[in-house]
């Protein structure tokens, strides 16, 4: 057991706890209906919650590379199915220089295996492209819950096997393994603090979990947000694949009270900082439409929550309507270890917004939105766009030489009154088109915005 006192001068730990296609909107704390989400709450409530972060590009990959290295995606991973070049220095390197442990658990999605070639969960990815990660349980990309493989170390140490439950479950317990192992190494006198990242598919589609959370959710009972159409087939898919989707996020709620209590039981959770958060968001027949890549509110928003360690004492608790971004988390991280933000990353150090003592840079009026590549899936936009969302409530939304949506948020926070063709905001369309301009252009991007 690790006293309190003992941990007040050591360096913090930190943990990524982050799922897939889980929607900013989908908590309790967030105010949602259909969810019961205790534990995340309770991580909210000792914490900091981003209300409106962001999901920079609502794709899988592309949001990796950034989350990752804290560049833009037109600058790492550019679109679906695209590897992160291993020559780009991530988060787990800084970290590994500053003399900490660091293990990466679950979905990658960054090695650039295509999907019509085979199964991605039965692709090995090689040592030198797990991101300089010490320890690395995973795997590229799976969306088979119940058929979950991964792999990790090399040469005689090299292993690749299924694991036997279901995956949120069984990832998890491979996290909890290792925090043990640090809890006790810890525990015994090591100095090395660690950094950790639970990345799990749920609640990705397809829409399945363990019977005894899809037995809460009847898709008849479930209430659909005020932007789904009254269309019958869309009301039905929609009320189908949540009825799943809000069993998958109670069951990771589940797992993360699992992390937290094995923190709390081992003495380390007053050490060890949590972010809980998600790569994207999912339409779910909001406004017609299924999925992601889309620019609108449950596509791009997600949850962002800092919280663990010090609870309450002499650390910042609440909400901030900061628009955190994915090229942010990194830098944030490191903040969070009092580990200065390398000059290559691109985002912000918004560590500040947790802990006072940390300097407190400017903080961003606004965030920037992309899809570089459309995919052309199913469900999906099939052009690339750029957008922004400002502090102050606007949105901004071109597809090339062209405005597309525009939205005052404070006033239509479910995106029902499209003002990009209105006259009447005219001169608010030419503000947020020129603020835009400067992202793209202050990012090192290259798209034809309209000129007004």
């Amino acid at each position: 057991m690790t006293s309190a006192s003992s941990n007040h001068n050591k360096r913090p730990n930190v943990i990524w706890i982050f799922g897939d296609q889980h929607r900013g909107q989908a908590l309790g704390c967030a105010g949602d209906p259909n969810a019961h989400t205790p534990n995340i709450d309770n991580l909210a409530a000792s914490g900091m919650q981003f209300t409106r972060a962001v999901s920079g590009i609502p794709l899988c990959c592309p949001y990796r590379g950034s989350l990752l290295t804290g560049l833009y995606p037109h600058r790492a991973v550019r679109g679906h199915e695209h590897r992160l070049d291993p020559e780009h220095r991530t988060l787990a390197h800084v970290f590994n220089e500053a003399g900490y442990d660091t293990a990466y658990f679950g979905k990658w999605h960054l090695d650039g295996f295509h999907e019509r070639e085979g199964r991605a969960a039965h692709h090995i990815i090689p040592p030198e492209r797990r991101g300089g990660f010490r320890k690395w349980i995973g795997y590229e990309n799976n969306n088979s819950q119940w058929d979950c493989w991964v792999h990790g170390g090399a040469g005689d140490e090299a292993f690749h096997h299924r694991l036997p439950g279901y995956e949120t479950d069984e990832l998890t317990g491979l996290l909890l393994d290792y925090l043990r192992e640090q809890a006790e190494a810890q525990a015994s006198g090591s100095e090395q603090p660690f950094f950790a990242v639970l990345s799990v598919q749920p609640p990705h589609d397809p829409y399945i979990a363990p019977a005894p959370f899809r037995d809460k959710y009847n898709a008849a009972s479930i209430r659909l947000r005020p932007n789904v159409p009254q269309v019958p087939r869309i009301e039905e898919q929609a009320r189908k694949e949540l009825a799943g989707y809000y069993a998958m996020i109670e069951n990771w709620d589940w797992n993360v009270g699992r992390i937290v209590k094995a923190l709390r039981d081992s003495g380390t959770l007053e050490n060890t900082h949590i972010l809980f958060f998600s790569d994207h968001g999912d339409m779910h027949g909001s406004h017609g439409q299924f999925r992601k890549t889309s620019p609108w509110e449950e596509a791009i928003r997600v949850p962002m929550i800092i919280s663990g360690e010090k609870p309450f004492y002499g650390r910042r608790t609440g909400t901030t309507k900061v628009p955190l971004n994915h090229v942010d988390v990194a830098p944030t991280t490191l903040g969070l270890c009092g580990i200065g933000k390398p000059d290559w990353m691109q985002g912000t150090d918004m560590s500040s917004l947790r802990l006072p003592e940390r300097p407190q840079p400017e903080m961003p009026d606004s965030a920037f939105l992309q899809l570089v590549e459309p995919t052309r899936h199913a469900n999906s936009v099939d052009r690339a766009w750029r957008g922004v969302v400002t502090t102050d409530g606007w949105k901004y939304v071109c597809l090339e030489n062209t405005p597309w949506l525009m939205f005052n948020l404070n006033e239509d926070p479910y995106e029902q009154v499209n003002l990009a063709f209105n006259s009447v905001y005219a001169s608010e369309r030419k503000w947020l088109n020129e603020r835009l301009k400067l992202w793209v252009a202050d990012t090192g991007d290259r798209f034809e915005l309209p000129d007004f």
